[in-house]
Formats: structure tokens, C-alpha cells, sequence
């Protein structure tokens, strides 16, 4: 027959790792020395029961729930907790029903995934937070200035949490295998160091995800085995990374993949492209990027990057993936290791800023139509447009603009270097045309 204390003991052990070992008191909480270092003015708020509203924002496994839960157990206070993603608008009201009850010297309300509200359910919040009837927190993984309201983020303090550095992540698995009662020691295992630094490095940062690889392969060994590299090796082979579309983790990652080849490092251009494809991301997406970089970062330093890109987006809608993950390699890595020149960018903004800054100019009438409709409203007028092609090297002197502008300023690479000699060769040219006619 089971005891009492069995029966708590056994319903323990049903809950996962990464919950039986969620840290109950603040000098339990892993990492985040930024927020709850020695120095930091949190822990201190947290103690005297002096938090207001937060919005803990990070990445998965950071201890966002963790903080809310340590945060109202070292505060003394009730702790109603909700998720957007299952909760309504009644579970809501009733929540903040409960939190007016408590009154917010005693109670904290909690909202994981926040950014699931929509703008209503958050403005639902609103009254309660500002007259001080209720203390929010809310938890999110994605960046809380696009997701969470304006109005519900200034009457709130944000604080973001970071990845675990490996090192916090090898303490906490050392210390899950010795503990008896909520870890692993019953068990009596093992972690060989460098097994348990592989795991700490599999996690990318986030706790859980490394309790819940330990727990499955310590739970596939023999009481008193060892967690080897070669089982981890053996576990790892199917793991997947953490890589949302159309999320946060998407953007990053292109953003890197961008800003790698701009910067002429191939190798880092094909590991972040690499990311993208085994995260999932649309090949289609990346293409449409490649061919934007290939005139906003490259232009005519080499004019083949936009024929290439373009090349590269039709095989990813003809081919579709597997194949055209060569596609996209190739063209990564000949955007990375060409000659980079934004002239073409720079020109267009500084002609649209003409356009916005000065009186727009009138089209010369030496160079307007003068066929199909507008041939009846001009006959009688002299067209007076010289044909570029009757003049020696194409210079006519002629003007296209009422007043000249220079808004494109050629750069030295690559191809582009010749374009500047040339242009410079055709202004003389011109110059002197137009001295020989006065």
C-alpha cells in the first residue's frame, strides 16, 4: 500500500525533468547574472516584494516561467497563471477577477506566450494594470515591441533573458544526475565531461531542451551507466534546431545570411544558408533575397550577380528542393565572393530625395514624346531632339534635365571601376561638343 509521501514521490517522477528540476528559490536560478548578479537591483525588488509589471522576453528554456514562478514564491504571493494559447477572453476576465480578489500586494498575474493575445485581449488588460489592481507578468518568446501593445509595454519594465552559456548548462546537468529526489540520481548514472559538454552545446542555449536530452538517455541506460559521447552521438543524430518561419528566428537568420555576404565571407554566407534549409525555410524565400542583395549590395561592380540570382530563383520554382539546395549554395557563395558596390542603391535614394527636396523638373521638350497621341498636339512645334546615334562615340551635347544633377557616384570594384573612366570620358566629350557649337 503506498504511503502519502509515496504517492507525491510518484506523481513527481511523472512530470519531466526540466519541471521536476524548475528552481524554486532565486539562488537556484541558472544563468541571467545581467538581471540577478550580485549587483543587480532585481533580486533585491524581488525580496521586498517591490516588482511592478514585467515583460520577461527570450528565447525558449531561458526561465522565463521560472523567474514568474520564483519571482511570487520569494514574494509571498498567489501566482494565476494563463496561456494565450489555450486561454479566451472569460478565462481572462475571470483571472483578473481573481488577481482584483488577492489585490496586487499578494498576487502576480501570469501570461505565458503573451504575444498570442490579440490586441483586444490585451487591451483587456489595460484597466486593471494601470489603476493598479493587478500585477501582470508576461512571458514571451518573440520581440515584445512588435507583439505585445504600446500602451500594455509602458506600463510595464522589460527585461530580457538570454541564452544559458554552456557552462551554466554543464552545472545544471552535473548537478540533475546526483539529485535523488526531482533529478536523476536515483538512477545512479554517470556523465563523462565531454558528453555532457556536447549536450550543453547541443541545447543552443536553452535548459530545457538539454534536461529533456539527458532525461531520454539516461533513461535508455542501465542504472549506474554512463552517459558517453558515443550515446550522445547516437541521440544527436535526429535532433532537430530551433528555427521558426515566419518568426523571430527567421528573420535573424536571414538577416545573417545577408549581412555575411556583404561582407565577402563565404564560409558564413553557406552555414547560415545552411540553417535556413535545415530549419525548413521556403527555398523561394532565400532566392527572392539573393536577387534583392544582387543589385543592392553588388550592382554593377559585377552585373552577373543579378543574372545569376535570377537564374537561382527560377531553379528553386522549376527544380524545388532537394536539388535546388545547389542552386542555392552556388549562388551564395558567387554573391559572397563578389566585388560589392550599393552605387545603384545610393543613386535611387538620392534621386528620390531630389524629387522630395526640390520642385520637380519639367521634362525637357527636346526629349517628350512626340508619336502616337501627342503627335496631333505638337506638328507645329520643332522638335529640336538630337539622335544620339548620328554623333561620334553617341554624345550629342544635348541635355535630358532642365538643370543637371549627379546623383550616381561610381565606386572602384570590380566592373564598376571601368564605369567611372567611362562616364568621365563621355562628360569631356561632351564638354568639348558643347564648346565646339558655342
Amino acid at each position: 500500500m503506498k504511503t502519502p509521501d509515496s504517492k507525491n514521490d510518484s506523481s513527481l517522477h511523472a512530470k519531466p525533468l526540466a519541471e521536476r528540476m524548475r528552481p524554486q528559490r532565486l539562488e537556484e536560478v541558472y544563468g541571467q547574472d545581467h538581471l540577478l548578479g550580485k549587483d543587480c537591483l532585481l533580486p533585491k525588488l524581488i525580496r521586498e516584494n517591490r516588482v511592478g509589471n514585467l515583460i520577461l522576453a527570450g528565447p525558449p528554456g531561458t526561465g522565463k516561467t521560472t523567474l514568474a514562478t520564483v519571482i511570487a514564491s520569494e514574494s509571498n504571493c498567489h501566482l494565476i497563471k494563463l496561456n494565450a494559447v489555450t486561454s479566451n477572453v472569460a478565462e481572462l476576465r475571470e483571472s483578473l477577477k481573481m488577481a482584483r480578489y488577492y489585490g496586487a500586494g499578494k498576487c502576480f498575474l501570469f501570461v505565458d506566450e503573451i504575444h498570442r493575445f490579440n490586441k483586444a485581449q490585451q487591451d483587456l488588460l489595460l484597466p486593471d494594470i494601470e489603476s493598479g489592481d493587478a500585477r501582470l507578468i508576461g512571458a514571451t518568446t518573440h520581440n515584445p515591441r512588435y507583439y505585445v501593445n504600446d500602451p500594455l509595454l509602458s506600463r510595464s519594465q522589460l527585461f530580457t533573458l538570454h541564452p544559458l552559456p554552456v557552462p551554466e548548462i554543464e552545472r545544471s546537468l552535473l548537478h540533475c544526475l546526483l539529485e535523488k529526489q526531482r533529478g536523476l540520481g536515483a538512477r545512479g548514472c554517470q556523465g563523462a565531461p565531454k558528453a555532457i559538454n556536447q549536450i550543453a552545446r547541443l541545447a543552443e542555449g536553452d535548459l530545457r531542451k538539454a534536461y529533456n536530452m539527458i532525461e531520454v538517455i539516461v533513461e535508455g541506460l542501465p542504472e549506474k551507466g554512463v552517459v558517453s559521447e558515443d550515446t550522445v552521438a547516437q541521440f544527436a543524430k535526429e535532433r532537430s534546431i530551433r528555427y521558426d518561419r515566419d518568426e523571430d528566428e527567421h528573420y535573424d537568420t536571414a538577416s545573417a545570411l545577408i549581412k555575411s555576404m556583404r561582407g565577402n565571407d563565404p564560409d558564413a554566407s553557406l552555414y547560415w544558408l545552411a540553417k535556413m534549409l535545415v530549419g525548413g525555410e521556403d527555398p523561394r524565400f532565400i532566392a527572392r533575397r539573393l536577387v534583392i542583395f544582387a543589385s543592392e549590395d553588388i550592382g554593377l561592380a559585377d552585373s552577373r550577380g543579378l543574372l545569376m540570382a535570377d537564374a537561382t530563383f527560377r531553379a528553386c520554382e522549376t527544380i524545388g528542393l532537394p536539388e535546388c539546395e545547389l542552386n542555392l549554395a552556388h549562388c551564395v557563395l558567387f554573391l559572397a565572393t563578389c566585388p560589392k558596390s550599393n552605387s545603384a542603391t545610393l543613386a535611387l535614394a538620392a534621386a528620390k530625395q531630389a524629387i522630395r527636396d526640390q520642385p520637380v523638373q519639367s521634362i525637357p521638350s527636346n526629349i517628350q514624346d512626340r508619336h502616337g497621341r501627342n503627335q496631333k498636339y505638337r506638328e507645329d512645334e520643332e522638335e529640336g531632339y538630337l539622335y544620339s546615334h548620328n554623333y561620334p562615340e553617341n554624345i550629342s551635347g544635348q541635355s535630358y534635365l532642365e538643370k543637371d544633377l549627379s546623383l550616381f557616384v561610381p565606386k572602384s570594384a570590380g566592373t564598376e571601376k571601368s564605369v567611372a573612366g567611362r562616364l568621365a570620358y563621355w562628360k569631356n566629350l561632351k564638354r568639348e561638343v558643347n564648346q565646339k557649337e558655342n
